[in-house]
């Protein structure tokens, strides 16, 4: 079997209310992916995705112009070989970053769901097999918009839905973080796990005192506190605070999080598999991660191919702590696929079925496609 057609998709679904986040220069008005899809010459399909919350073509072009030339021809079973093929792309080897690693990850995906496909098997049973049959999820959706009672009106909300675990973000107004974090504590006691995530606000100094705050809290982790380029101000944040710090959303393949894991920066890492290298990269990233006893808690911020994708993965990862169930309006999740996800009651369910376990709506792409 060899692979006949790479297409690279970009999609962008508009949103109502731009999403508010510290550090934030650039408003997300919309929610945005590449989707990946490559063919075999005996008709079978997988698909991948590309976290772009911002441009979409520029990594569709990555993939188009730099990798489909070196996919065509090539038996889809081979991910391992392929992954290195692409990654030494960028005419040498080295640290491959930024839109490069986001196309290799869609890429890298889609050949996965394929090899699924192609065996008749779930991707989680080609990575070794699960370690659970259901998956414990924390919500995203604790937003810097309104103010303390209407985060607790949607607290309540999740909550109603079983969910247990809830991250606020935080890093604008210390006031205001903090009384929100004390009325959710207030409102719902110690049954609920609160993270709060400044997306690098903070520097050590100011992310020391008000995490010190946040611990007499019972605040359950303390996300990229300070700048993710900032590992020692990481390292200095972690040696200061007694709750978890969490970090790696913005980092990419084994390599970044191996700086991460020596300078004993973070206790939970959060690779997004639809950036940090996809499926095949992310299972070295996590098998790295547990030998320096780091839990792994995916980003997954993505559409439903990513939330598929990283389901998939964490089943077989035995240091996997908590997956990110993102809660902000985002029709590229909701309304992508044939058979909606599967949550309940604060789990994933995976479906059983080949590949990924997911087939997109020709309709909804082509609702969501945008001109490239």
């Amino acid at each position: 079997m060899k692979i006949t057609s790479v297409e690279p998709i970009p999609l962008e679904a508009p949103i109502e209310k731009p999403v508010g986040r510290a550090r934030q220069t650039v408003p997300i008005t919309a929610r945005r992916c590449l989707l990946t899809k490559i063919t075999t010459d005996e008709g079978l399909v997988g698909y991948g995705e590309g976290l772009t919350p911002v441009a979409p073509r520029a990594a569709a072009s990555v993939v188009r112009d730099v990798l489909a030339p070196f996919l065509i021809g090539r038996d889809p079973l081979d991910t391992e070989p392929i992954w290195e093929t692409l990654y030494s792309t960028n005419s040498s080897r080295g640290y491959t970053r930024g839109y490069q690693m986001i196309a290799i990850s869609a890429v890298d995906i889609a050949l996965w769901d394929l090899k699924g496909k192609i065996l008749g098997q779930p991707v989680y049973k080609l990575l070794g097999g699960a370690f659970r049959d259901r998956i414990p999820l924390y919500t995203t959706g604790l937003m810097l918009n309104g103010g303390t009672e209407e985060a607790i009106d949607l607290a309540q909300e999740y909550y109603n839905k079983g969910f247990r675990a809830m991250k606020l973000k935080v890093g604008v107004d210390e006031k205001r973080d903090l009384e929100v974090v004390r009325a959710l504590r207030e409102t719902f006691g110690p049954d609920l796990k609160i993270m709060v995530d400044a997306n690098g606000a903070y520097d050590p100094v100011m992310a020391i005192k008000i995490g010190r705050k946040f611990d007499a809290l019972d605040v359950f982790w303390f996300e990229e506190p300070v700048s993710p380029e900032d590992i020692d101000g990481m390292a200095r944040v972690r040696e200061s605070l007694d709750m978890y710090i969490a970090s790696g959303e913005c980092e990419y393949t084994k390599d970044g999080f191996r700086e991460l894991f020596l300078r004993k920066a973070i206790d939970v890492c959060q690779p997004d598999i639809a950036r940090a290298g996809g499926i095949t990269e992310c299972k070295k990233i996590a098998a790295l991660a547990q030998t320096f006893h780091v839990h792994y808690a995916p980003h997954a911020w993505g559409g439903a191919v990513c939330i598929a994708a990283t389901a998939h993965l964490v089943m077989t990862l035995p240091n996997f702590l908590l997956m990110e169930f993102d809660r902000v309006p985002n029709p590229l999740r909701d309304e992508l696929l044939m058979e909606p996800l599967t949550f309940k009651d604060g789990f994933f369910y995976i479906p059983d079925k080949a590949g990924l376990g997911i087939e997109p709506d020709e309709k909804a792409l082509k609702k969501f496609a945008m001109t490239f």
